[in-house]
């Protein structure tokens, strides 16, 4: 009696492009100007360069329980805002992460495969968990592991991250390791990607911590603000003692932010910044930066406004973000499930007698 055997799935052909991966939470009022400067920018930019898969991650979104018409509401407006800075459907995968299931499932499996104390070592466990009003969840604590697989599954040769997710893409590349030393080569080990340095943009009112969409306040710059709110908060903004406008991040930490924004927004380099300020009062200055930044969110502005008018054309562009993210999220799972002996849905195991 001859013997059957399942052939293991293989997994889709290397990108002809390095593959990228990055996401970002639905979450807060808007995107704030770090998320533009620091990260979706640079997205924009690497997509002629890489095949890129950006989603919305509405699932880790989750870990600050949001309202749910809020969360649904923010996932549509977040995919526009996306649109609007420079991200191209036609040219990457744009998509909502609860779309495509594969994302717990792989979750599950690496979890199976992840240390109680190699995950309790996470300091962003740590700090979300002190700060959560909710207090420290299973779901916060599980979040490495599910980040771990929405890279993992889409094969990324590098993910654009920040220095406060360098500690996650080590586990990742743990968990990817320690997968394909137990079960066959299954996965790319993913690399950060290297490309420009993102900005690190400043709290205009606390500029020892980064803007943040999640603390948000006064000392955030929406990209969707109007721009006499724009105007209002940078002319707001905390500033040093003395009036020089010189760049010195530990004397004059208010003063170095807001020349790094006007740096960015206006593609002029920190030091011409400086001499152009020489003798120059702080009011002069502060004017300057709120131009820089109107001027920078005026086109994004507009093209969020229109994106938002067409609320079933935003939808039809996820759609397809995930069809096309799927292809690439199935064959990877069928190639897992078929390594780690799950049966396909296929099989059907008889009835016992």
């Amino acid at each position: 009696m001859s013997e059957s055997r399942l052939e293991s799935p293989s997994l889709a052909a290397p990108a002809a492009r390095p593959r990228v991966l990055s996401g970002i939470r639905p979450t807060g009022a808007a995107f704030q100007l770090g998320n533009y400067l620091g990260a979706v920018r640079h997205w924009a930019a690497m997509q002629d360069e890489a095949e890129c898969f950006f989603f919305l991650a509405d699932l880790h979104a989750l870990t600050e329980v949001p309202d749910p018409e809020r969360l649904r509401a923010r996932t549509r407006s977040s995919a526009a805002e996306l649109l609007a800075m420079g991200v191209d459907p036609a040219r990457s995968a744009v998509f909502a992460q609860s779309h495509l299931p594969q994302h717990a499932e792989l979750a599950w499996v690496l979890g199976c495969l992840t240390g109680f104390g190699e995950a309790s070592r996470m300091t962003q466990f740590k700090e979300k968990g002190a700060s959560s009003s909710s207090g420290a969840t299973v779901g916060l604590f599980y979040y490495p592991v599910l980040q771990a697989a929405d890279i993992l599954m889409y094969q990324a040769d590098s993910v654009p991250i920040g220095e406060d997710q360098r500690q996650h893409l080590e586990l990742t590349r743990d968990l990817a390791q320690r997968f394909n030393a137990r079960y066959g080569q299954t996965f790319v080990v993913p690399g950060p990607y290297v490309g420009k340095a993102g900005a690190r943009i400043k709290d205009l009112q606390e500029p020892g911590r980064k803007m943040s969409k999640t603390i948000g306040g006064a000392g955030t710059l929406w990209v969707l603000d109007e721009p006499k709110v724009l105007m209002k908060k940078v002319r707001s903004a905390v500033t040093d003692t003395g009036r020089e406008v010189v760049f010195d991040v530990d004397a004059k930490p208010g003063i170095s932010n807001l020349m790094t924004i006007l740096s960015e927004a206006s593609g002029t380099p920190v030091d011409d910044v400086q001499q152009r300020f020489a003798g120059a009062g702080y009011g002069d200055f502060k004017a300057a930066v709120a131009d820089a930044v109107v001027e920078l969110f005026a086109p994004v502005r507009a093209r969020y406004a229109e994106l938002m008018s067409d609320p079933g054309e935003l939808d039809r562009v996820l759609a397809d973000g995930a069809a096309r993210a799927g292809e690439v999220a199935e064959t990877t799972m069928a190639a897992v499930r078929d390594r780690i002996g799950l049966l396909p849905p296929s099989v059907r195991v008889p009835a016992p007698l």
